[in-house]
């Protein structure tokens, strides 16, 4: 076994500490049958699933199985590790190679297999006859075995769950030992044997019988079938077939041996001639119409005498209704491959931002998505530094058609959106106007914000929202084509990505890999403008010419806190200081007059505003950053 670990240093923020991360992943072998097997099927670890029923792996890792054939060569894994390393031929196991072991406390887990032995599930006897590898005879049952957990300090204790399971018996054979079963015609004692016949206390017989088995509809977890008994018995009997069994089956298994256990009160010694010295236990005999198996044979002079227990009478009972019980299985669900988005977002809460930070978000196109492994590149993808793990799922999705530029004065109760998620596991829920004004169904579409309150799932994945408020946070509300990216904003289902030193302009990507994507990374980019750390663009911008021809300006201003409104209270600056850098371009868009203001007007004289149009845009000042302009054309 190899185990090794991975150290990731890095740094929430500036100022903040460095922080080291530790993973780990483990690659080891894990013996699964002394004989060769067809297949895998589903992995649990811990008793939580780790694959399948289609391949799909749960948890990053790598496999190889061995099936066990006299030829196989050596795990190259192993072989590189050990000199000479053994094939370990005839012995089936599976090699595990760095499975990670994050989900599993940083141990290896307790792993149970689903064996597939045999491509069809083979008969009872032929099991029988395998595990005695020649120390058994006889064609045996017919049953199928779906699954069997042999094992016993001898071959008779290997195979006496199935014989139990079958009404089979094995019968000494010289120096093998033969299935016995009552098939055939049986043979028919004289009639003048002379019979004695005794019973047990009814005390002897279970008043009822538990059957423990395996059940596939459990994942193969322990089973109970209980028989009730007809007669007048006190206890219980518990008996545990390490066999894979339906609930009706083994329901049907139960009954039968509880009725054998009734049939067995009655023993019958038949005392024949010496014709008679052939008939050896285990042979199945008739007499007086009912079937009896010899169970002991004794020769005393001329006489011989045989012990029988009955074999049973009429046909079988109607079968009765079984039910696995409830059960808490690991769900089976796809991974799929990972999605990625990725924004540049003004602050959500009334913490003040001092540098600007993405907000990654990232889910999966199958219900089985967990997470993803996070790296990013602020030099164009020349270099990847890995910052941890993806947060929650998020849930994605896109427009199913165009969006046109809208206001953000009102709500807007006329126009209906739908938009497609990125699988059937995700939901979205209406809220009314109280979790409206507590900053609840906030999502991003495209660059903009909004919040909307009704959600109507239409199909499997589609969904139709109204009742919209558009561009939330300071955010443009404007036109998006179909297709544009929806981002539901949750508490825990994003990470925030500081970027000291970031500048406007500069491209950050971000490449998310998830179990089910193999060596292709789901990659975004975003071109950091600010916004995170900068206040909103001002708003109500307005000119109003002067007689001497000069121009009065003013605006309101905004701010990045303070979003949810408190009576009584102005909208805090949420900077160190006011003050605003105004500039005014001609038709050419050249730059003719910029001045700066310490409140929210300005007056320009006729000399910085010639006669003719021009274009006046207004940014607000930040403590970090600039804000978007606000524009009026005049």
């Amino acid at each position: 076994m190899a185990r090794c670990g991975l150290q990731q240093d890095g740094r929430a923020g500036k100022g903040q500490p460095v922080t080291t991360s530790y993973s780990y992943a483990a690659s080891f072998a894990v013996a699964l049958s002394a004989r060769p097997v067809a297949g895998v099927g589903r992995i649990w670890a811990d008793g939580k699933l780790l694959r399948g029923a289609a391949g799909d792996w749960k948890t990053q890792t790598g496999f190889r199985l061995h099936h066990g054939s006299e030829d196989q060569a050596p795990d190259p894994l192993i072989a590189s590790h050990e000199a000479d390393a053994p094939a370990h031929r005839g012995i089936a196991y599976a090699v595990f190679e760095a499975l990670q072991l994050a989900d599993f406390g940083n141990r290896i887990p307790s792993l149970t297999f689903e064996v597939i032995g045999d491509a069809t599930p083979p008969r009872a006897g032929d099991v029988m006859r395998a595990l005695g590898d020649g120390a058994i005879v006889g064609a045996g049952p017919d049953d199928p075995v779906a699954g069997y957990a042999a094992s016993g300090d001898s071959v008779a204790g290997a195979v006496a769950a199935l014989a139990t399971m079958t009404g089979a018996w094995m019968v000494p054979d010289g120096a093998a030992t033969r299935i016995g079963r009552a098939t055939g015609a049986p043979l028919v004692l004289d009639p003048d044997a002379t019979l004695r016949e005794a019973r047990l206390p009814v005390e002897a017989v279970p008043a009822a019988l538990s059957l423990s088995h395996y059940d596939p509809a459990r994942d193969y977890q322990i089973g109970v079938q209980r028989a009730l008994g007809t007669g007048g018995g006190w206890r219980e009997e518990a008996i545990e077939l390490p066999v894979a069994l339906e609930a009706a089956r083994a329901r049907q298994v139960a009954d039968d041996l509880i009725r054998e256990r009734e049939r067995s009160r009655r023993s019958r010694k038949a005392v024949l001639d010496a014709t008679a010295i052939a008939i050896a236990p285990g042979t199945a005999v008739r007499s007086d119409g009912a079937l009896w198996r010899v169970t002991r044979a004794a020769v005393e002079g001329w006489r011989v005498t045989l012990d029988l227990t009955p074999l049973g009478a009429g046909g079988a009972l109607p079968p009765l209704p079984a039910d696995p019980g409830r059960v808490a299985a690991a769900r089976d669900q796809p991974i799929g491959a990972t999605r990625v988005e990725i924004a540049e977002l003004p602050p959500l809460d009334e913490a003040p931002v001092t540098e600007p930070r993405l907000a990654i978000f990232a889910a999966g196109e199958a219900p089985g998505w967990r997470h993803a492994a996070v790296t990013v590149s602020r030099d164009g993808g020349a270099s990847w530094t890995a910052i941890g793990a993806t947060a929650a799922p998020a849930t994605l999705g896109r427009l199913t058609a165009a969006l046109p530029a809208g206001g953000t004065a009102i709500e807007d109760r006329a126009r209906v959106i739908e938009l497609v998620l990125a699988h059937e596991g995700m939901t979205l829920a209406s809220a009314d106007a109280a979790a409206i004004d507590r900053g609840a169904n906030l999502a991003l579409i495209g660059d903009e914000l909004i919040q909307f309150r009704d959600a109507v799932q239409v199909d499997a994945t589609r969904w139709r929202l109204s009742g919209w408020w558009r561009g939330c946070r300071g955010t443009a509300a404007a036109a998006h084509p179909g297709g544009s990216r929806f981002v539901l904003i949750e508490r825990g289902a994003a990470i925030s990505l500081p970027l000291p030193g970031a500048q406007p302009g500069e491209s950050v990507r971000v490449a998310a890999a998830g179990v089910g994507d193999g060596a292709q990374a789901a990659i975004a980019s975003a071109a950091i403008d600010g916004r995170s750390c900068a206040p909103p663009p001002p708003v109500q911008l307005r000119a109003a010419r002067a007689a001497d021809g000069g121009l009065r300006l003013t605006w309101t201003r905004r701010s990045r806190l303070g979003w949810r409104w408190r009576e009584g209270d102005d909208v805090p600056l949420g900077e160190e200081r006011e003050g605003y850098r105004i500039a005014v371009a001609d038709q050419a868009g050249t730059t003719i007059a910029t001045r700066n203001s310490d409140g929210p007007q300005l007056v320009l004289s006729a000399a910085e505003v010639p006669a003719g149009a021009v274009t006046v845009a207004v940014r607000q000042q930040g403590t970090y950053a600039l804000s978007s302009p606000a524009i009026l054309n005049l």
